[in-house]
């Protein structure tokens, strides 16, 4: 076989695009407690899987007291300065017009950006709100720093595409609880749970607008909260609607027990990895040139996909062959 010298997203045009380079679960967590808790699980899984499976983001926006936003801020920094090494930890600030946003940026960016993955700025309206934010963190030192965004609105959905066009922005997140409320009761409670959330209209065309968008720039489009937490089949099977039929790559985690169901629905199954290794194997030979595969013909286009199959298997803690892993290494990608 020729010497792994290309990377494939060298070669297969597009697949710099990907929307699998970021774990596939999000795990929000602002109590003390199970901030402290949601940071060991992290490093543990971490361990047991071979790689960093979720992230773990702080959050100040739900997680702070009225009143006690400075303090938490604090805390928030302390916390992810004590994060095991190598793991990914983020942070959900208060919104840009709330009266703690700027104190919550310079706080923890500047004296916690260099642990940070991301910064997460929630109802996110407007292109002019990701530049305020960006502002702001470039402000505390934060110029290194991907933005998420978290799109709860009408308004929100209508902007996707061109919020998804900044250069900053690294994935959105949909915000089902606020985009239900901000409708003034159009929208009935059943679109909150489940299966009500994959079921109303309204709600369904945001979620597609929004993946959408993230696809449109390469960025990644993550899935919003179950909130039946106990609810173990009615997680898998939101997760899997998001991830087979919605275009989702990544999706919201609220509580532990949500985290590995969430990894398992987003997958690849064993029977697409195995295709896909071997697929990789032939063209790797070939040069990247055309292959024939079980009689079916595959080249550059669908090279590309069968790496995208790779990332997100790499992604989720799945063993894969060496002449592979050492593209997936952080140093090459």
């Amino acid at each position: 076989m020729p010497a792994a010298s290309v990377h494939p997203r060298d070669v297969l045009l597009g697949a710099q695009a990907s929307a699998w380079l970021l774990p596939v679960c999000d795990h929000y967590s602002g109590v003390e407690a199970r901030m402290r808790k949601s940071l060991q699980l992290q490093a543990e899984m971490a361990q047991e899987f071979g790689a960093c499976v979720f992230d773990v983001t702080l959050d100040c926006e739900d997680g702070a007291p009225v009143g006690g936003e400075r303090e938490h801020a604090a805390l928030v920094v302390a916390l992810a300065q004590e994060a095991a090494p190598g793991m990914r930890v983020a942070v959900r600030v208060h919104a840009i017009d709330h009266p703690a946003f700027a104190e919550d940026v310079h706080t923890i960016v500047s004296q916690a950006g260099e642990r940070l993955c991301h910064v997460m700025i929630p109802k996110v309206d407007t292109l002019a709100d990701v530049e305020r934010a960006v502002r702001e963190v470039d402000t505390a030192g934060g110029a290194h720093l991907p933005l998420h965004v978290l799109i709860e609105s009408s308004l929100g959905v209508h902007n996707a595409f061109a919020i998804s066009a900044h250069a900053r922005i690294q994935s959105i997140s949909f915000g089902l609880m606020d985009f239900v409320s901000a409708h003034g009761g159009a929208i009935g409670a059943d679109a909150l749970g489940m299966p009500g959330q994959f079921q109303h209209p309204l709600v369904l065309r945001a979620k597609l607008e929004l993946a959408a968008a993230c696809h449109a720039f390469g960025k990644t489009p993550s899935h919003c909260v179950v909130t039946e937490f106990s609810d173990t089949s009615a997680l898998h099977a939101a997760a899997r609607k998001a991830s087979r039929e919605l275009g989702y790559t990544r999706m919201w985690s609220i509580h532990p027990s949500q985290i590995r169901p969430i990894v398992q629905a987003f997958s690849p199954e064993p029977a697409e990895l195995d295709a896909a290794v071997q697929i990789l194997e032939k063209a790797l030979a070939a040069q990247w040139a055309p292959i024939s595969h079980q009689g079916v013909l595959h080249d550059r286009a669908s090279y590309r996909y069968y790496w995208q199959v790779i990332e997100r298997a790499h992604h989720t803690g799945q063993a894969l062959p060496d002449f592979l892993k050492a593209w997936l290494l952080p140093e090459g990608g």
